[in-house]
């Protein structure tokens, strides 16, 4: 399962934010004030999208990887955010297997995890099949009914977090907090800057017709 991060405006990690024109129109280079966290390193991608059109962008945003045993958890990154001022709201993108969302669950009873989130597991159509279903990434199976993507889910909701109806509803679930949270005046959106002007690619531009190789035969006379 693909692993990556971005901080936007620093760093990114892999191939985080796609090409860079994405990069741009997900407002990439820039700091935002909200930070997720998800497994899916494609989703990761659109999270990004999602985010920077319903919000002032991300601060920070990383992808944990779909593996039954990743290297990191989304409570290690979960408690970072916490404990850093500038992310004022926290989205995470979980998924059908594995217990890991029940630990975020904790951290919220125990007050160790307070700020606004909104929460989505992927892989609610799993009730749909009569057998066990294993999804793309090797975590993404669930053994039992509490792995199950409702059960997270519905956990999540009884805490308090912000779950949608589906993922459909994802971008609108986030747009609202925020602008919640806007109008509370705990967030206070960062202005936009102008992007940065990003060379064409050679290549890309060579196959678009916008440049020509220049011409590599000399005449002389003799």
């Amino acid at each position: 399962a693909t692993v990556g991060g971005i901080k936007p405006g620093c760093f990114r990690i892999g191939n985080t934010g796609g090409m860079l024109d994405n990069v741009v129109d997900s407002k990439l280079y820039q700091p935002g004030s909200i930070a997720y966290v998800a497994r899916s390193g494609g989703m990761s991608n659109e999270m990004n999208n999602i985010i920077s059109r319903c919000s002032d962008g991300i601060y920070e945003g990383v992808a944990i990887g779909g593996d039954r045993y990743p290297g990191t958890t989304f409570v290690d990154h979960l408690l970072r955010y916490q404990a850093n001022p500038e992310i004022k709201m926290l989205v995470v993108l979980g998924e059908v297997g594995g217990v890991e969302e029940y630990e975020i669950c904790r951290l919220i009873d125990e007050k160790v995890i307070t700020k606004p989130m909104v929460a989505w597991c992927i892989g609610t159509c799993a009730k749909m099949f009569p057998y066990e279903v294993q999804f793309g990434h090797a975590g993404a199976c669930a053994h039992g009914q509490a792995e199950t993507a409702d059960a997270k889910n519905l956990a999540l909701q009884q805490r308090g977090v912000i779950v949608p109806r589906s993922f459909d509803d994802f971008g609108i679930a986030i747009n609202r907090l925020y602008c919640k949270l806007v109008e509370e005046k705990q967030i206070i959106p960062k202005p936009q800057v102008p992007p940065p002007v990003i060379p064409v690619d050679y290549e890309w531009a060579r196959k678009l017709g916008l440049i020509r190789k220049p011409a590599a035969f000399i005449i002389s006379f003799v």
